[in-house]
């Protein structure tokens, strides 16, 4: 008998590209936040609604996405960030129900401060990707010192100049989320994002 070799078979990649989604709810809740940061609005339950549900549930909903997809960056960043958010509001939330005291600037400070870290080392990664990450990442970090030194030195203005630049940053990741998008929906490239070679 004539031993058969078995024909190979090829998994084809059928699971949706979740960055779009990832970028677009990490930029727009960045701006809403920064919008009050930069004195435009006031704080209300909008900006903690979308840092639970865009901002964090929909991150970690795209991160998962992203390890079935075995991107371990996008794993990494899309669940870090949506924990990010979820636990901001956390901070905001469980001083109010009385199960642990406000932060203190200084705690605050540090907080913003190991997120403008892993923001920094994360950014090492975005250099093998595309330059329009390569903004993101390097603007969040910027945010996240900037924060970081308003809230450790008490500098209200720097606060307020954070939120600019916050509001640039999620612009960007916006920006990144759409071109994404549209790019595999017309199979060319309608926005640029600055592919790295």
């Amino acid at each position: 008998m004539i031993p058969t070799i078995p024909t190979p078979v090829t998994v084809k990649d059928s699971i949706a590209n979740p960055a779009p989604l990832g970028l677009c709810a990490f930029g727009m809740t960045t701006v809403l936040l920064n919008f009050k940061n930069a004195g435009f609005i006031e704080f209300n339950s909008m900006i903690l609604a979308m840092g639970i549900f865009h901002g964090g549930l929909a991150q970690v909903i795209a991160g998962i996405i992203e390890a079935k997809k075995n991107n371990t960056f996008g794993l990494t960043a899309f669940t870090s960030y949506g924990f990010f958010w979820l636990s901001l509001v956390g901070l905001i939330v469980i001083p109010a129900f009385g199960w642990a005291p406000k932060p203190s600037e200084a705690g605050m400070s540090a907080y913003l401060g190991i997120w403008g870290l892993f923001t920094f080392l994360m950014f090492f990664g975005t250099l093998k990707l595309n330059r329009a990450l390569q903004f993101v990442f390097g603007s969040l970090t910027i945010l996240f010192v900037l924060l970081a030194v308003s809230d450790g030195t008490g500098n209200k203005g720097l606060g307020q100049i954070a939120g600019y630049e916050g509001i640039i940053c999620g612009l960007s990741a916006i920006y990144t989320g759409i071109a994404n998008l549209l790019n595999e929906v017309y199979g060319k490239t309608v926005l640029p994002i600055g592919s790295v070679s």
